[in-house]
């Protein structure tokens, strides 16, 4: 049987006595978030390089040996599964001379990864053990050489990495807080299996992918819902888990949520607010991890950023695993692909949209955002962004 997510004791998200809208109103912003590189490599250094981000399904990283990379932001971390089953993660930089010393970006079995410059030899934690005609080195210069570690968790069936490095930052759930862990848990992702990703080179800021999910107001005109998914997306409620943003172990952000009543599903809503069960249920993981949950498959968001007006989109498409010739599994699976390859055409759409801001992003007429008040986590995730990149 496939797994059919329900709210049990999470707390009610929608419907009668529950705010839909926080206290947040309309607002302006500047462009300067998506076009000041100034700004971007201030994000680099303050945040990008202290985040939790997400890199990879766990499924990626089986056994022993099997390695993965990440690139995004200038860095390059290879993530590695050790023995005892944990993830280490380093970063791929030739401690020597500065090469990217594991050159394939995924394999299997690894034992240790050599340098295809001069031979210099790290084993899968990214420590130095070996190098050709170790005399003519200092032995006060080798000592404790290693590729800088980088942080490394599992949650939901994906790696989550953090530059800052293990115990320089606060822990992988805290980072995610207990909201989103308890309902987000709810679907079981580390029980999915990956369908299919697809992956776009877009020329705008990753902001601007984020923003995209953090409002459903141009689904209307950019998507061409149905008048019944209008209505219904009135109902949406709109979630901001404000939390100290600075602790004594480094950052730990606000993240959003929002659920969007599936018009198919009215009836069954208002006798049980079970929103895992008759809504979309959407997560943002702060800075740029966006979880878009039907009731029977998941779609993540991952805009990793590249340039201040470059991003490499990733999407990815979660399914629960059954066997084919199982009757029931393949309706669910022939259900589940006719609803994917629409939602590819949906992911289409912005893409295109990337294409015409594009066109605008240098222009002088092109100053300022107006937000309505349902654009609030927009607003909400550039003021976030603004206090931590502050001196």
């Amino acid at each position: 049987m496939v797994h059919v997510a329900s709210r049990g004791d999470v707390p009610v998200r929608l419907g009668p006595g529950v705010k839909n809208v926080p206290d947040y109103g309309p607002s302006k912003m500047s462009r300067n978030p998506y076009t000041d590189p100034v700004q971007f490599e201030l994000e680099r250094e303050r945040v990008l390089t202290k985040s939790w981000i997400l890199a990879a399904r766990s499924e990626q990283l089986k056994n022993p040996g099997d390695w993965h990379s990440f690139e995004g932001h200038g860095e390059t971390v290879v993530m590695t599964r050790q023995p005892d089953g944990s993830v280490a993660a380093f970063h791929n930089v030739c401690q020597h001379r500065g090469t990217s010393f594991v050159t394939e970006w995924s394999g299997c079995g690894a034992r240790r990864f050599t340098c295809p410059y001069h031979g210099w030899v790290y084993d899968t934690t990214g420590k130095l053990v070996g190098l050709p005609e170790r005399q003519d080195f200092s032995e006060e210069h080798l000592r404790d050489v290693r590729a800088p570690a980088v942080a490394a968790d599992e949650w939901g069936g994906f790696v989550w990495i953090n530059m800052a490095g293990p115990g320089n930052c606060i822990s992988l759930q805290e980072w995610i807080g207990t909201e989103i862990t308890a309902d987000l848990g709810q679907f079981k992702m580390e029980d999915m299996v990956l369908h299919q990703v697809l992956e776009w080179d877009v020329p705008v800021s990753y902001k601007a992918i984020v923003d995209g999910f953090n409002e459903i107001y141009h689904t209307i005109e950019l998507h061409h819902v149905t008048p019944e998914f209008v209505k219904s997306a009135r109902d949406t409620s709109f979630h901001i888990l404000d939390r100290e943003l600075v602790t004594e172990a480094g950052p730990r952000p606000t993240n959003y949520m929002c659920f969007v009543p599936r018009p198919d599903q009215r009836e069954q809503l208002a006798e049980n607010w079970d929103h895992h069960k008759h809504a979309i249920c959407h997560y943002v993981v702060f800075p740029n991890t966006v979880f878009n949950c039907n009731p029977e498959h998941i779609q993540v968001f991952n805009p990793i950023p590249i340039d201040v007006d470059r991003t490499k989109f990733l999407t990815w498409q979660l399914i629960y695993p059954g066997d084919r010739n199982d009757p029931a599994y393949e309706t669910y699976y022939q259900r589940m692909l006719k609803h994917w390859e629409g939602l590819k055409v949906v992911v289409g759409e912005d893409i295109g949209i990337y294409e015409q801001l594009k066109r605008t992003k240098r222009s002088s007429a092109y100053t300022e955002h107006i937000l309505n008040e349902r654009e609030c986590k927009i607003a909400h995730y550039h003021e976030q962004m603004a206090k931590l990149i502050q001196d």
